[in-house]
């Protein structure tokens, strides 16, 4: 039995407990109430006091660095802030908050993007699901329109950061690449389509931008060994978080710039595309997320599959889950965490029964042939 499941069997409570009775007294063969009274009690101490030491740990840790968990997946928390500014934006509070525009839309979907108004309530979806990718160097997870980088230097952190990636004409590259050359206040060159395009529309594009506010590579370039691909700030960060580049990854300019200090050259670049991501928390419970799968990687790519499969590998037939709350997942993809076992799983409704994982596999089989019954 591996960590993760003694981890499962046992749970947190359980540890502490285990722990606390260890540290504080002798074991009796019975207990009295009043002895199993003062264990609970110094087991929940102990849990409350891990707890505050973990928050305040992550609270002096600099914008967007993480703690790696010792157990699970999952990194950050969901939040909430209260407008108190109403010339805020939407986009202003996710700035602030290290989120990206998409991320902070799709979590407060009935809150305006341009006056969400003082008083309002802001959901700050500031919680993650490590993709699923090895973990070093960057890693550039598109249809989350996120990047994480491990750093070799601190092998216990984590960093992660909105970013911009290409629209579907200009599609961002599937690959592994590294980092080459590192440019501060690059000049840039528009590509002969853009230039091609300004012309059309009779406003000529020049042959070069130089370094200033014009300059849509900001402040700060990183190359990579793929010719003509750049992660870089931007001269409108109102942008980062949603797919509107020609490829390249943009950033917030300051996020850029704290990378831009630390990453050494040759570093490793995953760009890949995980539109569904599955992790354990530190206390047990399986959580999923979905995200909008980019159209140009669709190809024989089939999300409900891909998920029960990435689901399916981290279970091991060791627990029971509902997939039909992954179908929904994938159905409605939000970003939002959705937990499908463990102690922050919802209990189960036994007027329904879950879908099996065989009828899941015949729907998606038959969606694949019905549109060549069509055809034929």
């Amino acid at each position: 039995m591996n960590t993760r499941q003694k981890f499962n069997l046992w749970g947190p409570t359980s540890l502490a407990v285990l722990l606390a009775a260890s540290l504080t007294s002798p074991v009796y063969a019975q207990a009295t109430p009043e002895q199993a009274e003062n264990a609970s009690a110094i087991a929940s101490e102990a849990l409350e006091s891990a707890a505050q030491v973990t928050n305040q740990a992550q609270r002096e840790l600099p914008r967007g660095h993480f703690q790696l968990p010792e157990q699970g997946d999952i990194i950050g928390e969901y939040y909430t802030v209260t407008v108190d500014n109403p010339e805020d934006t939407l986009i202003d509070i996710a700035r602030r908050h290290n989120i990206g525009y998409e991320e902070i839309r799709m979590a407060n979907p009935d809150v305006s993007i341009w006056v969400p108004g003082e008083g309002t309530e802001v959901v700050i979806p500031a919680q993650y699901i490590l993709p699923p990718a090895p973990r070093e160097g960057i890693v550039v997870n598109l249809s989350e329109l996120r990047l994480y980088y491990y750093p070799a230097d601190k092998p216990g952190i984590v960093e992660t950061y909105p970013v911009s990636v290409g629209r579907e004409e200009f599609a961002t590259p599937v690959g592994i690449t590294r980092t080459t050359i590192k440019v501060k206040d690059p000049a840039w060159a528009p590509p002969a389509s853009m230039r091609r395009e300004a012309a059309e529309r009779g406003d000529p594009a020049p042959a070069v931008v130089p370094p200033g506010p014009d300059n849509p590579l900001g402040e700060h370039a990183i190359l990579l060994a793929m010719p003509s691909y750049l992660i870089h700030g931007t001269n409108r960060p109102d942008g980062v978080g949603m797919r509107v580049s020609r490829g390249c990854i943009r950033m917030y300019p300051e996020d850029i710039k704290s990378l831009y200090e630390r990453l050494p050259s040759g570093t490793q670049v995953n760009l890949m595309d995980a539109p569904f991501k599955a992790g354990w928390a530190a206390d047990g419970t399986l959580f999923v997320q979905s995200y909008p799968q980019l159209e140009e990687n669709k190809g024989d790519f089939e999300p409900l599959i891909n998920a029960i499969e990435r689901v399916d590998a981290l279970i091991e037939d060791q627990v029971e889950v509902d997939y039909e709350q992954v179908k929904r997942a994938v159905e409605s993809p939000d970003g939002r965490f959705v937990a499908l076992y463990g102690p922050q799983a919802p209990a189960p409704e036994i007027e329904e029964e879950p879908a099996t994982l065989n009828g899941l596999f015949e729907e998606v089989e038959l969606s694949r042939t019905q549109p060549a019954e069509e055809d034929a």
